[in-house]
């Protein structure tokens, strides 16, 4: 039986919450790769992938390839991306086989109307972020009970404490290396000679969009160079995303 089939087989419970405390108990010491053939078997083609194809990416993409290369992926281009960002993704998604590659993009209405200049960031980073990301990303998982992410504890305080699956509004978030921390990245990368992201060379450990990310200094939080000087650790994605009114009208 395969990896993703040994976990297909159970009931389903009422509500995402306890299906995700249900999941996280269950799999609470599984490995990275179990966790995406369970919520694989899971969810079946209503699991998705997030990914911005950024510094650590390679690694948990390189891990869905194993389980399914089918899987979607969804990757927000924003527009304001590194060119590197994007060279790296057309690499990963070759090497690795990855078939169903989704690029999400800002609805053109929402830039007209709140940042046709395109210098939102400047003066408004989170409702830059809300259209160029939270926006486009809300609307592609229309359709996806469950969708796969590469957040992990050590990258920052707001994260220390997440389960492998837990309750994303009315979705399930996976979070497969939860429990990873940067000597296990190197080692996996180091193990299956991963292409590393060409920023990661020039002191940049956590990537974004260009405007808002600098480089870190040693010693300094991996995600110390977004949005440098500002009360921000967080684009939105992780946060509630918004749903369609009940007319669909989006959000």
């Amino acid at each position: 039986m395969a990896l993703r089939e040994a976990y297909a087989v159970r009931e389903d419970l009422p509500t995402p919450a306890l299906d995700a405390a249900w999941l996280a108990d269950r799999f609470v010491s599984a490995s990275a790769e179990a966790v995406i053939a369970a919520a694989r078997g899971r969810f079946g083609d209503r699991l998705a992938m997030v990914s911005s194809f950024g510094a650590e990416a390679a690694v948990l993409l390189h891990l869905v390839s194993r389980v399914d290369r089918t899987i979607p992926v969804l990757f927000i281009d924003t527009g304001k991306l590194f060119p590197d960002t994007l060279r790296y993704r057309d690499l990963l998604v070759e090497q690795f086989g990855l078939s169903d590659v989704r690029t999400l993009a800002p609805d053109p209405a929402d830039l007209e109307a709140v940042d046709p200049a395109g210098m939102l960031w400047m003066s408004d980073t989170d409702a830059c972020c809300e259209i160029r990301k939270v926006r486009p990303l809300a609307r592609a998982l229309k359709g996806f009970d469950a969708w796969i992410s590469g957040r992990k504890r050590f990258q920052a305080s707001t994260r220390s404490n997440i389960p492998v699956f837990e309750v994303d509004g009315e979705r399930i978030k996976v979070n497969p290396l939860a429990d990873w921390d940067p000597s296990d990245l190197r080692a996996y990368a180091q193990a299956q000679d991963l292409p590393s992201h060409p920023l990661v060379a020039r002191g940049y450990p956590s990537i974004g969009c260009m405007p808002c990310t600098s480089p870190v200094a040693e010693g300094e939080d991996p995600r110390a160079g977004r949005w440098r000087g500002r009360d921000k650790t967080e684009c939105g994605i992780h946060l509630a995303l918004p749903m369609e009114n009940e007319q669909g009208a989006g959000i």
